[in-house]
């Protein structure tokens, strides 16, 4: 009998599925698309998640435990002030992760009616802020979301969102994609240029009416009036003044609850919906 084993063994024999060359093709693009919708997708409805509340921040922000362990080890006057600012910036962390516990616990997420769960918190699976928020989840025996990216600095996944729900995407249209399309709201810490991409495309939908109107809300009036000079964007004339009526300023976790409430946000608890 003939060797046919040049045959089997060059990749052309290959299933679709297993030749990783093959996938990697650019002309295989759209089907690399579907693929990272499609296996975000069917996990999320497995585990019943029909809404969630976006948290974005910055990765950079650190833990209180972080803050405290730099204080301590800084040897000059350089470093102890660079100590210094991040213990007050770790206030951020204290408070997303407050925020975190605080959805979990009352959104919706620790009540599954009919394994449906409602407002689980949504991060980019990172470090800092994104930490914080899937660490107060935890701490309200909540699952939580990851929705991390493939980045040349590689991001390592945070220790606190749900294992079966921690997605790595390459495509970023795609993962904004994930974020928005079962987004009730979203809070905006402090962050930087990805904190900014991400908020003013969720801002552009909303004033484009191009997605179903949720609350907005960020964190620290102070930071974002000091950061963006919305009212010279008004005074400009690229903005309207109604546009300004698309988010709220809070200052701490509870108002953040609080003012998501106030702006139509449905609490989908047993106590929430009791009649009253």
């Amino acid at each position: 009998m003939p060797d046919n084993g040049n045959q089997l063994r060059d990749r052309a024999f290959l299933l679709p599925i297993e030749d990783t060359e093959f996938l990697l093709r650019n002309e295989m693009r759209g089907a690399r698309f579907m693929l990272e919708y499609e296996k975000a997708e069917l996990s999320l409805r497995d585990w019943g998640v029909r809404s969630t509340i976006i948290v974005f921040g910055s990765a950079r922000i650190p833990s209180p435990e972080q803050a405290e362990a730099e204080l301590r080890a800084a040897r000059t006057p350089e470093a102890a002030a660079r100590a210094r600012k991040r213990h007050v910036q770790s206030l951020h962390y204290r408070e997303a992760r407050d925020f975190g516990r605080i959805v979990s616990e009352r959104g919706g997420a620790l009540c599954p009616e009919g394994g449906i769960r409602d407002n689980v918190i949504v991060t980019g699976g990172g470090p800092g802020i994104m930490e914080a928020a899937n660490r107060g989840a935890t701490d309200a025996g909540a699952p939580s979301i990851g929705l991390n990216i493939s980045l040349p600095a590689e991001q390592q996944p945070n220790a606190y969102s749900t294992p079966d729900l921690t997605f790595q995407f390459h495509y970023f249209a795609m993962r904004k994609m994930h974020f928005v399309m079962r987004a009730n709201a979203l809070v905006a810490f402090p962050g930087g240029f990805g904190t900014l991409d991400e908020l003013f495309e969720v801002l552009t939908l909303e004033q484009t009416r191009k997605a179903p109107s949720v609350p907005i809300v960020l964190f620290d009036e102070a930071y974002w009036r000091r950061i963006i000079n919305f009212d010279a964007l008004v005074d400009e004339g690229v903005i309207d003044q109604a546009d300004l009526a698309l988010f709220s300023f809070v200052n701490t976790a509870e108002e953040a609850w609080a003012e998501l409430l106030r702006r139509g946000l449905k609490a989908h608890t047993p106590e929430a919906e009791a009649p009253k």
